[in-house]
C-alpha cells in the first residue's frame, strides 16, 4: 500500500544531511563500542532496522544505504564461518575493509568539521542581534543533531502510536506540503516544540510519515532547527532565526 501522494512532489535528499558510513559512525558512537571491535551482528541488526525506515519514507538516495548493508551482511556471513570456511581474502578478519573504510571517512568529517567550525567562528565576530539572544537564552542546547537521531525519534513514534486502520483504507489525503504549512502555523504561536507533540493528534501512518518528511524539508531549506540538551534526549524543533 502507497503511503504517500507520490504527486506529492517533495522529495527530501537524504544526502544533504548524511550517508551510509554516517549511520555506522552514529550506531558505533549510540552503542559505545570499539570502532577496531564492531559487534558485526549488532549492528548489522540495527543499520536494518534504519534502512527499513528509509525505504518506507521512499528517501532518494536509500540504495547507497542499501549497498552498505549488503557489504555488513557479507562480513557477518564470513565471521560465522570457520576460518578454513572463509575465503582466502577473508581470513585475518572481514571486518578489516570496513574498519578501514571508517577511519578514513572520519578523518575526512574531522577536517570538515575544523573547516566548518572556523567558518562559524568568522562569521560570528559580527553576529546579529537576534541569532545573538536565541543562543543565549538556549545556551545548554546543542544544535545540529544528526538525522539519525530523528529517524530514530520518528521509529519510536511508529511503535508507540496506535493508528486508525480504516483511515489508512480509506486514503485520506494528506501531503507533506500541507503538514509544511501546519508546522508553520505551530511555530507561529509558539517558540518552539517537542518533536513528539508534532504527532499527537496524528490518526494515520500516512499522516505521521507526511509530518515527518515536512521536518526533513524544513530543516533542508533552513526553516527550522532541531535541538536536543542532552545526546539522544527530547528533540526540540524551533524556527531558525537567519
Amino acid at each position: 500500500m502507497q503511503l504517500f501522494n507520490q504527486e506529492d512532489s517533495y522529495k527530501v535528499k537524504l544526502d544533504l544531511f548524511e550517508g551510509p558510513l554516517d549511520l555506522l559512525l552514529y550506531l558505533i558512537k549510540k552503542n559505545e563500542v570499539d570502532i577496531y571491535d564492531i559487534p558485526i551482528e549488532l549492528i548489522t541488526e540495527q543499520y536494518l532496522n534504519y534502512l527499513s525506515i528509509l525505504e518506507e519514507l521512499n528517501l532518494n538516495n536509500v540504495g547507497e544505504f542499501i549497498l552498505l548493508a549488503s557489504q555488513l551482511i557479507y562480513i557477518k556471513s564470513q565471521m560465522l564461518l570457520p576460518e578454513e570456511e572463509r575465503d582466502d581474502e577473508e581470513i585475518e578478519d572481514p571486518r578489516l575493509e570496513l574498519v578501514s573504510q571508517l577511519l578514513e571517512y572520519k578523518k575526512f568529517k574531522n577536517a570538515a568539521y575544523a573547516l566548518d567550525t572556523m567558518q562559524k567562528e568568522q562569521s560570528e565576530l559580527y553576529p546579529r542581534l537576534a541569532k545573538l539572544y536565541i543562543e543565549e537564552d538556549n545556551s545548554k542546547i546543542k544544535l545540529n543533531i544528526s538525522v539519525f537521531d530523528l529517524l530514530d525519534a520518528f521509529s519510536k513514534i511508529l511503535q508507540s502510536k496506535k493508528f486508525d486502520i480504516s483511515l489508512e483504507i480509506e486514503d485520506e489525503p494528506f501531503t507533506v506540503a500541507e503538514k509544511i504549512i501546519e508546522l508553520r502555523e505551530k511555530l507561529n504561536n509558539q517558540v518552539c516544540i517537542k518533536f513528539t507533540e508534532i504527532f499527537a493528534k496524528s490518526r494515520s501512518r500516512t499522516e505521521v510519515i507526511c509530518f515527518f518528511l515536512a521536518i526533513l524539508e524544513m530543516i533542508k531549506n533552513g526553516e527550522i532547527i532541531a535541538k536536543q540538551n542532552e545526546n539522544f534526549g527530547e528533540i526540540i524543533i524551533q524556527k531558525s532565526f537567519q
